[in-house]
Parts: structure tokens; sequence; C-alpha cells
């Protein structure tokens, strides 16, 4: 695992839930399969309402107002690898494939107010992504397109667009398991699997 993420920032605002981040109609995909996987990240966030998704502050408003997309059409990798998100991020139902959707999109990180449980557990434990809460809310304060920095070992996160620098809590019981790739390679690890 990397101790440094770096990439651009994609802001959502309040109550993503996992039916926005992978909508329904997309999980007849198989995730085993890699030619069929690759749409999870084609289809990630692409039912987030306008005015949710994309955000900018409005001194950095301009013509798309504010509703930038998360992937280009046709492609299945977003330009963005740093999602911040608001409160309540992945509400709803257990969807395992929303994480992994992210994920599939080129997402290394999201950082949140706080999670909804399950969407918390579903990305450590698959070695998706990694979940950080942040300190103060975020939503407001970074733009679409702004150029972060996760400093790992030192919780922290630095808009290098701006000079910003901004607290992370601390990951706590999960970062042996973020560490180890998810539940299952930690486990083995830990000697509980063979």
């Amino acid at each position: 695992m990397d101790s440094v993420i770096t990439g651009r920032a994609y802001v959502l605002g309040d109550n993503i839930d996992t039916d926005q981040i992978i909508p329904a109609q997309y999980l007849s995909f198989n995730p085993s399969l890699p030619e069929e996987r690759k749409f999870f990240g084609m289809y990630a966030l692409s039912s987030v309402p306008e005015g949710q998704r994309g955000l900018r502050k409005p001194a950095a408003s301009d013509d798309t107002g504010g509703n930038i997309p998360f992937v280009r059409e046709n492609e299945f990798k977003s330009d963005f690898t740093i999602i911040i998100g608001g409160k309540n991020f992945g509400s709803g139902s257990s969807r395992e494939h929303a994480p992994l959707a992210l994920a599939e999109a080129g997402v290394k990180c999201v950082i949140a107010e706080f999670y909804a449980r399950i969407f918390f557990r579903n990305s450590v434990n698959g070695g998706y992504l990694i979940p950080f809460e942040s300190e103060e809310r975020l939503v407001g304060r970074i733009n679409t397109g702004d150029e972060l920095e996760v400093l790992m070992d030192q919780q922290a996160l630095i808009n290098k667009t701006d000079g910003n620098r901004y607290k992370l809590k601390p990951l706590g019981d999960v970062l042996p398991i973020i560490e180890a790739g998810g539940v299952f390679p930690y486990a083995k690890k830990a000697g509980m699997l063979k």
C-alpha cells in the first residue's frame, strides 16, 4: 500500500447511496469476468442527482453548473481518483458492488464526514478503496478537479491547488486489513486461513 495517494478530487454532496454509486440495472455484469467487471467503472456514480455531483465552490463556477461527469461517456476510467463526500456516504442497500464500482473507475480513496457502516466495511473487507473520515466538512472547501495528496502516515489531506491542509481521522483497527489488501489476504497473513 502506498503511503501517499495523489489525484484529482471529485466532490459529492450528502447521503450518496449505493443505488446512486452503481444503479441496479448494471448489477447484471459479472464482476469475476474482467471483460464485464470494467463496466462497473463505466457506470459508477451515474445515478447521482444533479446538484450533488462534481461540486465546485461558487467562485470556481463554470459552464458545467457543477455537474461534471465522473466518467466520460463511453469510457471505463475516471479522471478523478479521490472522492470527497459529505455525510452518510454509501447509505442504502448493502451492495458490495458500490466500492467495487468506484475502484474499477480508478478511485483510490473516499474522504467523507461519515459513512454508512456497510459501505465502510465493504470497502475495507474487499480491499477496494480506503474510506477515510475527515475531521471537518470538506464539501464546499474543495473543488472537483483540485489536485490532492493524502499522506497516510500523517493522516492528512493536502489540497495542492490552494495549499490548504486538513486532518483525517485515524483508520484504527481496519488499517491492518487495508494494508493487507482486504479481509481474506489479512486472514491468510494472520494465519487464520491456509
